[in-house]
């Protein structure tokens, strides 16, 4: 990776045009062959880019350009389209290149897994003394259900987690209910809709079919703070 702080000025051309004048800037050019325009601000989003892959040359300053102060001229042209991105320098205040090496990827922390997997040793402590862990991924002819649970008066939860509960999820555990209720010797069978946070609209919609909803607290499930009842 090439990381360059410049004063500079940048001209992208292609789907629309657009236009930055000459300020200071950080400029990354990455392995992968993207080229970056970011400034101090406006979070993680670049001002503008180039995606791979691409191509990256120096090119000959007009004189309009070296009268102006320019430098160098480095033009990006996209290898599949016909964008192009100019950026003109006229002062580089800093430029490093380091090799970061291969990247092992990002290990997310409270993934839907995760959340499975901590809910599911804990099923009594969360949802009720009485209540017990049949199996985690339980399968439905149309996929698995993330836990089913025996809740103690003769019946079933199948239980759904994610992250953000929203309507699609609700749909997705109404469509597991329907199935498990068929099997004999599981009905009657509840649904409980369990995610970090549930939007508005899927609260309604699962409260309109009779499903309960579960805001899961990472933090305790984790052994981080003091269990709290959370069925709504």
């Amino acid at each position: 990776m090439r990381i360059v702080i410049a004063k500079c000025a940048v001209d992208y051309s292609g789907r629309l045009d657009a236009h930055l004048e000459p300020a200071k800037r950080l400029l990354l050019i990455k392995n992968d062959g993207s080229v970056l325009v970011h400034a101090d601000g406006g979070s993680y989003k670049p001002l503008n880019w180039m995606s791979p892959p691409c191509t990256l040359r120096r090119i000959p300053v007009e004189h309009a350009d070296t009268a102006a102060g320019v430098t160098e001229v480095w033009e990006v042209t996209s290898d599949k389209t016909d964008d192009t991105l100019i950026v003109r320098i006229y002062e580089i205040l800093h430029d490093l290149t380091a090799d970061l090496g291969i990247e092992p990827g990002l290990i997310k922390d409270g993934v839907e897994a995760h959340l499975q997997e901590l809910l599911a040793a804990q099923v009594p402590a969360v949802l009720g003394a009485n209540t017990s862990l049949v199996r985690r991924e339980y399968p439905t002819a149309i996929g698995p259900v993330d836990l089913l649970v025996r809740d103690g008066a003769g019946g079933h939860i199948a239980v759904e987690i994610k992250r953000r509960g929203e309507i699609d999820g609700v749909e997705q555990l109404t469509r597991y209910l329907e199935l498990l209720d068929r099997d004999s010797t599981l009905s009657p069978v509840r649904g409980i809709f369990a995610a970090q946070e549930i939007k508005p609209q899927a609260r309604v919609l699962a409260e309109d079919r009779g499903i309960e909803c579960l805001i899961l607290d990472y933090d305790v499930l984790r052994g981080m703070d003091d269990p709290q009842d959370r069925l709504f």
